[in-house]
């Protein structure tokens, strides 16, 4: 991971262009910035949150848990992206409602949360920044509700597929927690997609044969 300059903060996140010098500085102090590896737990439900983070390096993922320990994927937070849950945590007052793990591994650095109010009130480039990240939040979230509300779990396994590519390397409890299902249901489900001959699965891979049949199951041409 490299160094961190106001360029490449700024670049990011052109809204904190009018930030004092000596902010930005304080922001990328190598004792202020986080590196984390992969698979870190960044924050929990129910824990206060301190600041605004903003990803300079890596993927966070944000994951609703049910009492029952399924777990879902609610959305991943990438280099110049926002997190709305901090947001809303921030703007409420109220401590997380999800939890956040690195995907891989990230750096960040995070705005301190008396900062954050100061920017919100009186700076109208970061307050638009905040307010537009969080409305394509709401309806990627709203988008997220429709699929599980309406589309059946098969369909929404074979468009999961073909958005990430031909060569998948994942496992099935993955491609479940994404789906917010379980493991065992996904695995029938791929397994029958095997045997349509749309995939092909190996350990902790899965190779798509056929995308435009996978195209139909995603409409619902397979049952």
């Amino acid at each position: 991971m490299g160094t961190v300059t106001h360029e490449r903060l700024l670049a990011l996140y052109p809204a904190l262009h009018d930030l004092p010098a000596a902010e930005l500085d304080r922001l990328l102090q190598p004792t202020a910035l986080l590196r984390i590896p992969a698979g870190a737990r960044l924050f929990a439900e129910a824990q206060p949150c301190q600041g605004f983070p903003l990803v300079v390096e890596g993927s966070i993922k944000v994951v609703k848990t049910a009492p029952s320990g399924r777990e879902m994927l609610l959305y991943r937070v990438e280099p110049g992206d926002s997190c709305i849950i901090s947001s809303s945590c921030l703007l409420g007052h109220t401590p997380y409602t999800a939890r956040g793990e690195s995907e891989t591994a990230v750096t960040l650095a995070i705005l301190p949360d008396t900062l954050f109010a100061k920017l919100l009130a009186e700076n109208r480039a970061f307050r638009d920044f905040v307010f537009h990240l969080l409305a394509e939040r709401i309806a990627d979230l709203m988008q997220l509700v429709e699929e599980v509300a309406f589309h059946r779990l098969d369909q929404r396994l074979a468009r999961l597929l073909l958005a990430r590519g031909s060569d998948i390397h994942a496992t099935h409890q993955a491609l479940a927690d994404e789906l917010g299902s379980v493991r065992e249901i996904v695995s029938r489900l791929l397994k029958g997609f095997a045997a349509e001959g749309l995939v092909e699965l190996g350990r902790e891979r899965i190779t798509l044969v056929d995308r435009d049949g996978l195209r139909r199951a995603a409409e619902g041409g397979i049952a």
